[in-house]
Parts: structure tokens; C-alpha cells; sequence
């Protein structure tokens, strides 16, 4: 968004705020859902659904405008992500319990999300392979993924799924993680050389046979 329009949001959301939030939530759907079907423990497929944690996500938004405009630290959009990311650790909490409170691992995570791990990353790598003879592989690859992405810097890794799974600019990356937008870029760069060694010692993955 440039700083016009980020201006003239920013202008409206003082003085008709749900209104803009119920925009903004329109527009930015397809990323939100990424976020959560990326994000989501897979214990919770099937029992929590998407919209009812973006409306949730959204009603904790409306709430907040006065004090996001008394602070305005980041743009709109990486604002609202960072409620829909915290509204699916909330979720996490509630439906898994003890087993979602690791402390270390919420701090680690805070800013990418509840679940950047390196088994939801490779599980989406490998979703391209779908024939009967490459599910039969299919798990083992996951694992060798898995256990290759674990070697990855935490922070490189968010970086990839930030730009690649969620689709954020640079610029949302970097306002994201904390970063300056140079730093965010070498770290893509980086992350991209480091994932095409790890996916070039996967014997068969890159030609799918």
C-alpha cells in the first residue's frame, strides 16, 4: 500500500473504524487464510474452521483501533496479520491446551506465527507429489525435508514462508520480523540458496520421480 493510501486508511479508520476493519478483512481474505491453513496445528483440522477465527480476529480489531492509532508502530496490514496471527495462538491455547503453552516456543514464534516449523514447511513442499508411486515416498521425503529444514536459520526459514506461503511484500516482512527492508532482502536471498541445496540432496524431489 503506498503512504497515500495507507494515509487516507489511516484518516478513515479514525473516524469510521468497523467500517475500514470490515474492509480491510474483505480484501486481505485470501492472505488471512493462507496465514491460518499454513499456520494451524493439524490437530485442529476438521474441529476449528478458518471463518470463524478471522471473525474473531476481526471483532478483536475493532476493538483495538483507538489504541493502534495511539501507536502506530506499523502499517494497517501488518497490524491486522498480527491480530489474526495472535487470535490463532489464542485458539491453539484453548483447544490444545498444555500442549500449545511451550513458552520458548510461543517466544520463538511470536512474530511469524504459532506453527513455523519446519514439518509444515515440508509438508507443503511436497504437496506436488500426488501419483500412487510418489505417495509411497512421500512420507520419507516429508522426513528428510523435515530434518534438513531444522538445520535452516529460524529466522531465514520465516522469511520464506512469509514471501512465499502468505505472499507479504519485503516490506511487510521486514516490518513483521523487525527488520531493516535490506536485511529482510538478504535474508530471502539467502534462504532461497540454502532451500535449493537442501531440496538438490533429496534424491528425486526436484524431477518428482
Amino acid at each position: 500500500m503506498s503512504e497515500v493510501l495507507e494515509k487516507k486508511v489511516l484518516d478513515r479508520l479514525s473516524s469510521d473504524g468497523e467500517q475500514v476493519v470490515a474492509e480491510l478483512f474483505t480484501k486481505h481474505d485470501n492472505q488471512f487464510r493462507r496465514l491460518l491453513e499454513f499456520r494451524m496445528d493439524r490437530r485442529l483440522y476438521g474441529r476449528v474452521d478458518s471463518s470463524d477465527i478471522l471473525q474473531e480476529a476481526y471483532l478483536d480489531a475493532v476493538n483495538r483501533i483507538d489504541h493502534y492509532l495511539g501507536d502506530l508502530t506499523v502499517s494497517v496490514f501488518v497490524w491486522l496479520r498480527g491480530i489474526v496471527n495472535q487470535t490463532l495462538i489464542n485458539v491453539h491455547r484453548r483447544h490444545l491446551g498444555v500442549q500449545a503453552r511451550d513458552a520458548g516456543r510461543e517466544e520463538n514464534l511470536r512474530k511469524g506465527g504459532p506453527h513455523t516449523t519446519s514439518d509444515s514447511l515440508a509438508a507443503h513442499l511436497v504437496g506436488h507429489l500426488t501419483s500412487p508411486s510418489q505417495a509411497a515416498i512421500k512420507a520419507e521425503m516429508t522426513m528428510r525435508l523435515e530434518e534438513a529444514l531444522d538445520g535452516m536459520d529460524q529466522i531465514d526459514r520465516e522469511v520464506l514462508i512469509l514471501r512465499h506461503f502468505e505472499e507479504l511484500t519485503n516490506n511487510e516482512v521486514a516490518e513483521v520480523l523487525g527488520l531493516q527492508k535490506a536485511a529482510a532482502s538478504n535474508r530471502y536471498v539467502r534462504a532461497l540458496a540454502r532451500l535449493k541445496k537442501i531440496l538438490e540432496s533429496i534424491p528425486g524431489f526436484l524431477s518428482g520421480e
